[in-house]
């Protein structure tokens, strides 16, 4: 489903294509086009945006009281000047929450539509996988994307906005395989964002999606991950050492390659993974026994049930001489905790 995907890179990259294929000789009669400034895009879409939550109703009712909620019930419509909001409908603006994000240096406002918050336990960090089902659609009501079924997608493949909206709602609360296979879940998180052109395509478009369009998106939220992208122990969101929301500027070691996706982040020699305390847990449910709570800067790494009886492994963040950097981000201390497994 390629049209969520972040265009960000692509984008750059088709910018430097085209400025290179344009930049000419005055003579060949070839105009560039300048890319939009994103803060001025960012003001015009803002009022477009509330032009448009002002303008349209949805059907409050139906969701009153309802803890498993579709994005298929959503009915979003226009009011026409002049005429009265029908009963049992709320304007889109009386019903949103307005929230506020930074991305390249510009202030952002989007705005999210909370149908059901999900009664599960987790929340998605803005880094993670998570399992949906949706909708897009551009303010016009063109659908141009939708999922069949539910659908497995890592956040940072995403365009911006779902990074900042899904992290808002909880998982469902439970599910039920069905004999054929198909699964049900319960009480979903369940919403729609509408969200400005810079969280979503900005210049670059897509297949059905105009160049600096706002978009809606519907979705339902079924289960979460937590995402280790380059499986050294640190979940993802954790190296996001500046909490912008942006994993690719990153980089301890300044080699290039971002933490995410670095094994050995401060460059030392020993891997990041070698320089975290490693716990397994053992709890026996059966004679129960509960999960442990776990300690600041410990992250669970994976686990097994058998009959029972869980096995949870995790690691520990090591700050060996406490002076506030963790051992796998100081290149001065490079101890191997665990040298029986290289």
């Amino acid at each position: 489903m390629k049209k969520l995907k972040n265009t960000l890179l692509p984008m750059i990259l088709l910018v430097v294509i085209i400025a290179m294929s344009s930049c000419k000789n005055v003579d060949d009669g070839v105009t560039t086009v300048p890319e939009r400034d994103r803060a001025e895009q960012q003001a015009e879409d803002r009022d477009t945006l509330l032009a448009y939550l002002g303008s349209h109703y949805y059907n409050s009712d139906d969701f009153v009281g309802n803890m498993n909620p579709t994005i298929n019930e959503l009915v979003i419509t226009e009011l026409p000047e002049g005429e009265t909001l029908p009963d049992g409908h709320t304007l889109l603006i009386d019903a949103v929450e307005t929230h506020n994000t930074v991305l390249l240096e510009v202030d952002y406002e989007f705005y999210i539509l909370k149908l059901n918050q999900g009664g599960g336990s987790k929340t998605p960090n803005f880094p993670d996988d998570v399992r949906v089902n949706y909708a897009g659609n551009l303010l016009d009501g063109t659908v141009f994307d939708s999922s069949v079924n539910s659908v497995v997608f890592d956040l940072t493949s995403l365009v911006p906005g779902w990074s900042r909206v899904l992290p808002e709602f909880n998982d469902a609360e439970s599910f039920i395989l069905n004999s054929d296979g198909t699964v049900n879940f319960n009480n979903a998180g369940v919403g729609a964002m509408f969200i400005p052109s810079g969280l979503g395509y900005f210049s670059g478009g897509a297949s059905g999606i105009p160049v600096y369009s706002s978009l809606v998106f519907k979705f339902e939220l079924y289960q979460t991950a937590i995402n280790d992208h380059d499986f050294d122990g640190i979940p993802s969101w954790v190296e996001d050492l500046d909490e912008d929301l942006d994993l690719s500027n990153d980089d301890t070691d300044d080699n290039g390659l971002a933490n995410f996706v670095s094994v050995d982040d401060d460059g030392d020699g020993v891997l990041t993974n070698d320089e975290l305390e490693h716990i397994q847990y053992t709890v026996d449910t059966n004679m129960g026994e509960e999960e442990p709570i776990l300690m600041a800067g410990e992250y669970e790494v994976d686990r097994t049930t058998v009959d029972g009886i869980i096995t949870i492994n995790t690691v520990k963040i090591v700050d060996a001489n406490n002076d506030g950097t963790p051992d796998y981000l100081d290149d001065a201390i490079d101890t191997n905790n665990n040298p029986d497994e290289d």
